[in-house]
């Protein structure tokens, strides 16, 4: 099956100025998901889509496909990454004609991200003859400890709790979206306008390699994991 991995890189961030150009661990943040990208042999193609001229250069400097640059109103604050991934999709039937089967949607600020966890995401995909296949990690902490604060200032739980559940060994596993992993059929991303359709399945990844990079602290962080 044909895979395109899409690489979304826009120049403005908030967080973190020049964020996708950032320096981590001796590379700009970019670099680490176009290696990932690069490393997997199940990939017909590795396409960063970014508004900025420099990221562009950077991106191609490291291996990747930059063949046009994103409009600017994909490129906002405000702008979603569906209608990036479409934008991308449509360049492609225009210039290139035949539409790969599956997009992969790898943000750069999951640099921990390993070629690894694409390839797993792939093989599932294949596997099970999947529509979508999205990276998760454990949630922590977890959501039956999350509490509400009321206009009284009174604490009460968030979630119904069932009270045999009193220690957290007991308690279900829960998962959050890491946002390293969104792997689509391209088809049924164009018909469910969504990256998580009915059906979709988990690829479970660890936390260390589910890092999102948002903060400065995060940023940190991410150069101690890389360099050790």
């Amino acid at each position: 099956m044909s895979i395109l991995a899409l690489i979304p890189a826009r120049g403005g961030s908030k967080g973190i100025p020049r964020k996708n150009l950032a320096p981590l661990a001796g590379q700009p943040l970019i670099a680490w998901t176009i290696a990932a990208a690069l490393g997997s042999k199940n990939l017909s193609r590795v396409i960063v889509s970014t508004d900025d001229a420099e990221i562009a250069e950077v991106a191609r400097q490291h291996g990747a496909d930059v063949p046009f640059l994103r409009p600017p109103e994909l490129a906002a604050d405000e702008s979603g990454a569906l209608g990036v991934v479409l934008h991308a999709l449509d360049w492609l039937a225009e210039s290139a004609g035949e539409p790969p089967e599956y997009v992969l949607l790898l943000q750069p600020t999951s640099p921990l991200r390993a070629t690894a966890d694409i390839d797993a995401a792939i093989a599932l995909a294949h596997a099970r003859d999947a529509d979508a296949v999205l990276g998760v990690c454990e949630a922590v902490p977890h959501p039956f400890l999350a509490r509400r604060v009321d206009e009284a200032g009174v604490l009460t739980d968030f979630l119904p709790v069932d009270e045999k559940l009193v220690r957290r060994q007991d308690f279900p596993y829960a998962y959050v979206l890491n946002g390293a992993i969104y792997l689509n059929r391209c088809a049924s991303l164009r018909t469910a306008r969504t990256f998580q359709p009915p059906g979709a399945l988990a690829l479970i990844m660890p936390r260390e390699r589910s890092l999102d990079i948002d903060t400065p602290h995060d940023l940190r962080l991410a150069e101690q994991l890389l360099t050790k």
